[in-house]
């Protein structure tokens, strides 16, 4: 493992009653924009689950910021640091998108003299300045995902999770979302776990590919490009080249029987 990594994982297992979820994954991820691909039920939120300090591995040592997060302690400090955006959040409808994101400030325990142009500023950078003492019954579907996205930021994280960010966003929204990710990923370790390829070619560095718990792939975008090869689809663009390279890749994974090594099915 890399030392300097913000996310150090070895021997990773999550089980479910009788399913195994991760099965013994080794995961080292740095500074950047990180994609998170693989089929459904591969395990993606499982692992993000863990990494937000949410779910316990079954098995395995977790260490993120440098930190083991084993202890109750050690998760408590973690999480100051780190900022996680579920595929479902919960939230109280009556409250504004300024009180929402303020309270999750506070959770954090941002600074109280900080705390209120920590809020505006991380409202502006989705695209809800205008509507920052909106209620959230109010707002649409989208607005509701971009406030969503302002509550995992308004911290600053050094380790950003982002489970299915762009569901709900609209192609102009999900355009800037992408942009978003790139600045963050200058100064921090962003995840993003997505089955939309387009978002992993405009915006991440790093691919990790999952499959039946395991890791399938890792490395930069351009290599899971270059596995896709020459051919292109009619119309091929630099986003067909990554679904090729994913399938190349799962394919590779899963052997001439077609199926992922030791199946946990």
């Amino acid at each position: 493992m890399n030392p300097s990594a913000t996310v150090a994982v070895t021997g990773l297992t999550v089980r479910h009653r009788r399913t195994v979820a991760l099965d013994a994954l080794d995961l080292s991820l740095g500074p950047g924009v990180h994609g998170l691909l693989g089929p459904n039920g591969a395990g993606k939120t499982s692992l993000i689950r863990v990494l937000a300090t949410v779910a316990a591995p079954s098995s395995g040592r977790v260490e993120l910021l440098g930190t083991d997060s084993a202890g109750h302690g050690e998760r408590t400090a973690i999480r100051r640091r780190l900022g996680y955006l579920p595929q479902e959040f919960g939230y109280y409808p009556a409250f504004t998108v300024r009180e929402f994101v303020a309270y999750v400030a506070w959770l954090k325990e941002v600074p109280a003299d900080r705390a209120p142009a920590a809020v505006e500023r991380a409202v502006r950078r989705v695209g809800l300045g205008d509507r920052i003492d909106a209620r959230m019954k109010t707002l649409s579907g989208g607005m509701v995902r971009r406030a969503g996205i302002a509550q995992a930021i308004v911290n600053e994280p050094e380790l950003l999770l982002l489970d299915e960010p762009t569901a709900g966003l609209d192609p102009e929204q999900r355009v800037e979302f992408r942009a978003l990710l790139r600045e963050l990923g200058t100064r921090a370790t962003v995840v993003v776990s997505t089955h939309l390829v387009e978002d992993v070619a405009a915006a991440c560095t790093d691919v990790a590919l999952i499959e039946a718990g395991r890791l399938a792939f890792q490395g930069p975008t351009a290599e899971l490009v270059a596995l896709g090869g020459d051919s292109a689809e009619p119309g091929g663009s630099p986003t067909s080249a990554v679904e090729r390279g994913y399938t190349t890749a799962l394919r590779a994974h899963r052997g001439p029987t077609g199926r992922a090594r030791e199946s946990l099915r």
